[in-house]
Parts: structure tokens; C-alpha cells; sequence
């Protein structure tokens, strides 16, 4: 049994070093050499796909970086998986596009904005996901290769 003297101290002491290594940890992950959020690359094509992705709902729907709606596929490494053309196809498409009976909105984006919806992808898709590469949305797996 500690005694009074003994338990205090032993709490402070494991407080002290918790809180020193928090700080310690807090620091590392905001040293340059440690971003991994591809920040440099950001240019006003990537953030328009980004206003475009979210005046459209498409979260709604589909994830990226395993966040959103789980009703569609998983878009983080889309252009890699599929390629721009086939994205700027089913953004400018005027009909509805509907695989598997899951119909997705018919946006008849310019050319413009489809570009920009693949410059938001490719930026997402080239962020360092730490060797996670595959972000699937569990209801969307068996999807994966119809998007």
C-alpha cells in the first residue's frame, strides 16, 4: 500500500509525464517534415472541385478518406482506379448514371467544373494516407469498381 504522501506523488508524477509527452507528441506531428496534408498542392481548380463536392452533396452519397455517406463508392483513389476521362464522363453526363440500380444524379457539369472535380480528387488521392492506401466505405465495397 502507497501511503498518502507516496499517492500523491505518484499521481503528480504520472501527470507531469503524460502531460510532457502530449506536448512532446503535439509538436512532432506539427513539424513540417512530418505534414502529410499535400497542402503545397493546392490550387484554385482543387478548391473549386471542393466547393463543387460539397454544394452537391456528393457526401451525401459517397465517402472520401472514409468520411460520408456509405450509399456509393469510396472516391479517395478514384483517378487512380479509374481515370480522369471516365470521372468527366459521369460528372458531364446529361442521364442519369446508374450502375447496379444505384442511380446517381445527373450533374451535365461544364468542362470547367468536371476538371476541377478531378483536380480535388487527384489532390485527395495523393495525400499520404500513413500506407493505408485503400479507404473503403464497409456498404460500399462490393461497389468499388462500378465508380
Amino acid at each position: 500500500m502507497l501511503s498518502k504522501s507516496q499517492a500523491r506523488t505518484f499521481f503528480l508524477g504520472g501527470t507531469v509525464v503524460t502531460f510532457l509527452l502530449f506536448i512532446g507528441l503535439t509538436v512532432y506531428s506539427f513539424m513540417p517534415k512530418n505534414d502529410q496534408t499535400n497542402h503545397d498542392a493546392i490550387d484554385q481548380k482543387v478548391v473549386r472541385g471542393k466547393e463543387l463536392w460539397e454544394s452537391n452533396n456528393c457526401m451525401g452519397c459517397h465517402t472520401i478518406l472514409g468520411e460520408g455517406g456509405y450509399y456509393a463508392p469510396e472516391l479517395t483513389k478514384v483517378v487512380e482506379r479509374r481515370g480522369e476521362g471516365y470521372i468527366k464522363a459521369i460528372l458531364q453526363s446529361p442521364v442519369p448514371w446508374a450502375p447496379n440500380d444505384r442511380q446517381m444524379v445527373a450533374y451535365g457539369m461544364s468542362p470547367e467544373d468536371a476538371e476541377a472535380m478531378v483536380a480535388y480528387f487527384k489532390w485527395i488521392g495523393n495525400i499520404d494516407l500513413n500506407g493505408f492506401d485503400r479507404v473503403v466505405s464497409p456498404l460500399a465495397k462490393d461497389n468499388n469498381n462500378d465508380n
